[in-house]
């Protein structure tokens, strides 16, 4: 009889996991696109790094060029013109980390507090529509306003001074203005996220808080925050990943000559020497430096964070 029961049970278990394949086939259904996706637009490529070690053309093909091993990788770290592109990403992407990540922080805090409902939709509403801007548009919206000649800005300092700025000709201006651009676009949108961990904060916090005498600062200091903070280590992981990257499109839009020795990052170089030069091994080799570098970082950040258990794995 026990050993009836045991078969009887042993065999609802084995049955347990087909019957939930099963029940979420629709769901795995709909999942196959983004497998498909990634498979060939995000991990099929990855062959395509062979051509960093060898020396690339198109007539022999990827597989038929004959290898050269790391040669390309030693001339990234001996020409000073890719030391110099690579101190640019560097340090424009830190940058832009440190001034822009908590800013979508704060934003969220600020609208969570809102209780006019009707007026926090609003301010929603056009702080999201920046994100939804090609780069294209908001350059053209960065000469408006910043333009030597013609820009809104420049127009109130000659009629205040009687002179005029080159901003985007000047290399720390040009930087302020980049950092500017990119939190004025993408702060917003990345708000959502910390929106939607605040809704998972349990108001009694808020209550007993009150009733001992908190400040509203002082609640979003220890209610607030805390409640946030998986989500924002979280998000400060992932962020350290793209170190290495700087949008294209970001900077393609607003550098010029005057200010290429601190506009010239990776993404630029790979386009204007790979894609326009034909020195593809070359700019490969420098991509594949790149996603080494954000893959050492985002495990280097997971370290930290795990020992507040705070890891991404």
């Amino acid at each position: 009889m026990i050993t009836t029961r045991r078969f009887t049970h042993n065999a609802a278990k084995s049955l347990q996991p087909r019957r939930r394949f099963k029940q979420n086939m629709p769901l795995l259904i709909m999942f196959v696109p983004v497998i498909a996706y990634f498979i060939i637009f995000r991990y099929f490529p990855i062959l395509g790094n062979a051509i960093a070690f060898k020396n690339y053309n198109l007539m022999d093909g990827i597989w038929g060029s004959p290898w050269v091993g790391l040669k390309y990788f030693k001339a990234l770290f001996t020409q000073p013109q890719t030391l110099t592109i690579i101190r640019n990403t560097v340090t424009l992407s830190l940058l832009s980390i440190v001034a822009g990540f908590p800013f979508p922080i704060i934003i969220a805090i600020l609208l969570n507090e809102v209780r006019a409902m009707r007026f926090k939709r609003i301010v929603q509403t056009l702080i999201y529509i920046p994100h939804f801007f090609s780069w294209v548009i908001v350059g053209g919206i960065v000469v408006t306003i910043f333009s030597q000649q013609s820009g809104i800005v420049n127009k109130l300092l000659e009629l205040w001074t009687g002179h005029t700025t080159a901003f985007l000709y000047q290399e720390h201006s040009w930087i302020a203005i980049f950092l500017g651009s990119g939190i004025w676009k993408e702060a917003g949108w990345g708000a959502i996220i910390y929106l939607a961990a605040l809704t998972s904060i349990d108001t009694h916090l808020y209550e007993a808080a009150s009733i001992d005498g908190a400040s509203k600062w002082k609640q979003i200091w220890h209610v607030t925050l805390p409640g946030i903070r998986s989500t924002i280590i979280l998000m400060l992981i992932l962020s350290m990943g793209t170190v290495m990257e700087v949008g294209f499109d970001h900077v393609y839009t607003l550098q010029n000559a005057a200010v290429s020795d601190v506009s010239n990052v990776i993404s630029t170089y790979i386009f204007i020497v790979g894609v326009q030069g034909g020195q593809f091994s070359l700019t490969t080799a420098v991509g594949l430096f790149e996603s080494l570098v954000g893959f050492f970082f985002v495990v280097l950040a997971n370290q930290l964070a795990r020992k507040f258990d705070q890891g991404l794995w």
